[in-house]
């Protein structure tokens, strides 16, 4: 259960007994109240103890919370708790101006979607937050995302992200920049990742039999298709799926390498503080890097992009890649 949420349905329960007007709570009463709401909203046994009633009630009170004024009546050697005003609510309260902040921040990180497919809805919702709490989301940004708005292909996650949660298998015309003509493919649909600022759809491709992606920028066009649609297999999670790769892209029948490499010293600093893949692992006094990875299109172009501020040392099949590109390269440059 997350902290949170159970502190929530905790205040709910006080805020329930301190504006009952019929009974007197204690502590006692009111961690019963907090454990039979926390049962009810999690179908589990809980106990509250008095310190967390406490801790609950003083979070109340302050301005982080509610700014509930609560009254402490003595009686013998209890204690019974309710509200001031017995028509004040947290339900009531307004927002906090600390509340307010953090709001705002929200808005203006979620309008980095507008424009973007999918999320039209959007532009009505921050509509209607900035009316009803008269914030403003058009000053100045103080944050940046790298968005293409114009990247051609953003106009095909509607349907494609709706066919993956509604299992709907998709007629897809692709067109490869290895192909001089579109193919036409059965795909069923599973999974949407952006990398390097394009987005690609994974599917199992019946055609091929196996699991391949597709840049959206490629698709020419998408339309449902009848048949049954075959499921994700239960053992494949996106969230690895990628773990041994840079990018996007899984070459079938290669291995992970262990490749090692050559830093310039003035550049060593950006790569260790940034590093090329989550394996990687740095030899300071070397100027080395390595990473283990399945060598792929992105993974020499990640490469190739330090220029000569790096040097792949090894496996020899991984500088062989490279010097095939740089050979390609000098002709260019005679």
């Amino acid at each position: 259960m997350a902290q949170n949420k159970g502190a929530i349905v905790r205040y709910r329960a006080i805020d329930k007994c301190l504006r009952s007007r019929h009974g007197r709570y204690g502590w006692e009463e009111l961690a019963q109240a907090c454990s039979d709401a926390l049962y009810d909203a999690f179908s589990e046994k809980m106990t509250v103890s008095r310190r967390q009633i406490f801790l609950d009630l003083n979070h109340m009170e302050s301005n982080a919370g509610y700014r509930a004024i609560i009254k402490r009546a003595r009686d013998g050697k209890r204690t019974y708790y309710s509200y001031e005003d017995p028509d004040f609510s947290i339900e009531k309260t307004p927002i906090s101006p600390e509340e307010m902040d953090r709001l705002k921040e929200t808005i203006l990180m979620l309008n980095r979607f507008k424009g973007m497919p999918h999320f039209e809805w959007m532009e009505e919702l921050l509509s209607k937050l900035e009316d009803k709490f008269r914030l403003k989301s058009s000053e100045d940004s103080v944050i940046g995302f790298e968005q293409n708005l114009d990247l051609k292909g953003l106009e095909n996650i509607t349907p494609l992200f709706e066919a993956i949660v509604n299992k709907q298998v998709l007629n897809i015309r692709y067109k490869s920049f290895k192909k001089n003509k579109p193919v036409t493919c059965e795909v069923h649909p599973y999974y949407l990742k952006q990398y390097n600022n394009r987005w690609f759809l994974f599917g199992w491709n019946t055609e091929f039999g196996a699991i391949t992606n597709f840049a959206l920028d490629r698709i020419e066009a998408v339309s449902p298709m009848l048949g049954e649609y075959r499921p994700k297999p239960e053992n494949l999670d996106f969230g690895e799926y990628f773990d041994d790769v840079v990018g996007v892209t899984i070459p079938q029948g290669k291995k992970i390498e262990h490749i090692v490499m050559r830093v310039a010293p003035d550049r060593y600093p950006y790569i260790k503080n940034k590093p090329l893949h989550p394996s990687q692992h740095n030899y300071d006094k070397e100027y080395r890097i390595s990473i283990d990875v399945i060598p792929n299109n992105e993974l020499i172009a990640l490469l190739l992009s330090f220029g000569s501020q790096l040097e792949v040392l090894e496996p020899q099949s991984v500088r062989e890649m490279m010097r095939e590109h740089v050979k390609t390269l000098n002709k260019f440059y005679k």
